[in-house]
């Protein structure tokens, strides 16, 4: 009777253990990621080879339930954030995980803007629409469009960028009828739908259907580049990217035998931008044995990803040597004048 009893308790705590880690706070975690070579990711057709390599650098993120949040007060550089630092005002998971990937491909175009211009090579866009990347709750577009809905003709006109699609739909009144042509899962559908006045406060003398979106563009460069990112979301790669494509690019090889890594954001005119979870890459590029880390330095802010990974590398004993970084002509060269690791 006793051992039944034993046997019981036992079960109920192991189905309220397996229940409890599947109920999520309102907070993300993120731990120290991987740095990858970005070489295998990224291929400029006939490109050059190099002798050391570039590297991206990634953080774990996700979802805290009662053991992560837990797991995080009790260890260094693993992080809590309140789920409204990460996620946009009424984003679902989907929407969520789509916009990070879009994210990811804006940085990617970005890079490879930046890395062939700087390689005195031409670049060209083709313009395909726009992506639905939210429904706003409560407005026309909800129960009608998606998230990664690819929308490419209003009223059966084609736009230019995304401006002028705001821009047109901006200029009707509540109640007028509008009629979008867009793509879904590889098919084309067509909908209708009536504008109206957004409820928020900020924007009640506006009028449109309910969507955040951005531009489906196409660059169109030669040689041609694939860069193979797969579930990787997120901008913090496009600094990176960059430098190994214009790596590529070129004859002279900026590694000069080294282990690069780094992070940050890159803006089409060459700007490094700020990245979260800067500690905790650092410390992925010291456990992948990188030599070197190139760090966003926000023009020598007191409280910029520079002066963070400086003190983690301090706190971790790192070798490696900690670089800011402004802009990715300052990055190269940077590169250019390093001497060749011997």
């Amino acid at each position: 009777m006793k051992k039944t009893i034993i046997i019981r308790v036992l079960l109920v705590f192991a189905i309220f253990l397996l229940a409890s880690s599947f109920y999520y706070l309102p907070y993300y975690v993120s731990k120290p990621g991987m740095a990858k070579e970005l070489e295998p990711i990224i291929e400029v057709e006939d490109g050059y080879d190099e002798v050391g390599n570039f590297m991206l650098t990634t953080v774990r993120m996700g979802r805290a339930n009662i053991y992560s949040y837990i797991t995080a007060k009790l260890m260094d550089y693993v992080e809590l954030y309140p789920m409204e630092d990460i996620r946009v005002e009424n984003e679902t998971d989907e929407e969520y995980n789509i916009r990070q990937l879009h994210l990811m491909d804006s940085s990617k175009t970005a890079a490879i803007e930046v890395a062939y211009k700087k390689a005195g090579v031409p670049v060209d866009y083709r313009y395909n629409g726009v992506y639905v990347l939210h429904v706003v709750p409560g407005m026309p577009a909800e129960g009608k469009l998606k998230a990664a809905d690819r929308i490419f003709k209003v009223d059966d006109i084609e736009f230019n960028n995304s401006e002028e699609f705001i821009k047109y739909v901006s200029s009707l009144k509540a109640g007028d009828q509008i009629s979008l042509a867009y793509e879904r899962n590889n098919k084309i559908h067509h909908v209708s739908m009536n504008v109206e006045a957004f409820k928020d406060a900020d924007n009640k003398e506006k009028v449109g259907i309910g969507i955040g979106l951005v531009d489906d563009k196409e660059i169109i460069v030669k040689p041609a580049v694939k860069v193979k990112t797969d579930e990787i979301g997120g901008p913090s790669a496009g600094f990176m990217f960059s430098l190994e494509i214009y790596n590529q690019l070129t004859e002279l090889d900026l590694t000069k035998g080294y282990e690069i890594a780094g992070t940050g954001t890159i803006a089409t005119d060459g700007t490094v931008g700020k990245i979260g979870g800067i500690e905790q890459k650092v410390i992925a590029a010291d456990h992948a044995g990188a030599d070197i880390f190139l760090a966003p330095n926000e023009n020598g802010a007191k409280d910029s990803n520079y002066q963070a990974a400086v003190l983690t590398a301090k706190d971790i004993g790192t070798d490696m040597k900690i670089i800011p970084i402004n802009s990715f002509d300052e990055a190269v060269d940077y590169l250019e004048k390093l001497k060749q690791k011997k």
